[in-house]
């Protein structure tokens, strides 16, 4: 898939691989790559990395990687206003942890990898209208374990609980959800008097879950990513972007200039949007986009 396809898609006049954006080829509103797509390249297997490791900076030049942090969750905590997720927030807890230390009571210094994984599972699995089911079967737990332990979340964090039940119900009513920014997803299929079967409508309701959310972490992605190519022009950096990935964006900049770009990146992106759990970006500087 990589390693025979994309030396051949290297452009001839550059020598470099040049992906091509869609605005509307996704449902959430993030962009999608192709010809090379560049944004589903592994990176948790040696064979992704030593990929990975093959994108290097132009000689002299450095790549600046600014990553999102739990953008979702940040967006999850802001829209349904939990104390308990704010709180964790506020605090600089890691959530996946924090998570796991309330719902099954124990101190957060005595949480094991194990609990945070499934915290973890939880956290990301709710916002997509995950069941006890999908739960089960994305970790060791039993159905019944699983459901006990969605329980105990929604006790815990009960704002979540009712962020997911007014969303269904909103979209069932108009027909259409929306992201913090106002950008709408239709659902025809959740409407009164349609009669698509059981298994659509259910599938409809988790994309609606998901949608406020994930459609506005892509809205603030790409507002970022427009501050920040015009804060590069005005300031006359010789430094450009190159890459969008998912809740990534990765700059090329001279030595000379990556003193100057890599704070202008982070606080641009820091900055996109004001949720009550504030936007943290993640800074990297490395010759190769492995080392990011």
């Amino acid at each position: 898939t990589y390693v025979d396809a994309l030396p051949q898609l290297v452009n001839p006049d550059t020598g470099r691989l040049h992906t091509s954006y869609n605005q509307t080829g996704t449902v959430t509103g993030r962009l999608s790559s192709s010809e090379p797509n560049l944004q589903n390249i592994p990176i948790r297997t040696e064979i992704g990395r030593q990929v990975r490791r093959a994108f290097v900076a132009e000689p002299g030049w450095k790549l600046v990687g600014a990553d999102y942090s739990q953008v979702e969750l940040r967006v999850m905590a802001h829209i349904s206003g939990d104390e308990g997720l704010l709180g964790a927030f506020a605090r600089g807890e890691d959530i996946h942890a924090s998570t796991a230390s309330a719902i099954m009571g124990v101190p957060l210094e005595e949480v094991t990898p194990d609990m945070r994984r499934v915290a973890k599972a939880v956290n990301f699995g709710l916002s997509y209208g995950q069941t006890a089911y999908g739960l089960a079967n994305a970790t060791d737990l039993t159905q019944a374990e699983a459901e006990d332990f969605i329980t105990a979340y929604f006790e815990r964090f009960p704002k979540v609980r009712e962020y997911i039940d007014t969303t269904k119900a909103r979209a069932t009513q108009q027909g259409y959800v929306e992201t913090l920014l106002g950008r709408r997803r239709y659902f025809p299929e959740l409407q009164p008097g349609n009669r698509a079967p059981h298994n659509v409508r259910q599938a409809a309701e988790r994309m609606a879950i998901n949608a406020p959310i994930q459609g506005t972490a892509a809205d603030i992605i790409n507002i970022a990513t427009i501050r920040l190519h015009r804060a590069l022009r005005e300031r006359g950096l010789r430094a450009r972007m190159i890459l969008q990935v998912h809740d990534e964006l990765v700059v090329e900049a001279p030595e000379e200039e990556v003193e100057t770009v890599a704070p202008l990146t982070r606080a641009v992106m820091e900055n996109a949007f004001q949720l009550k759990a504030p936007l943290k970006a993640d800074l990297k500087v490395g010759e190769n986009w492995e080392e990011i």
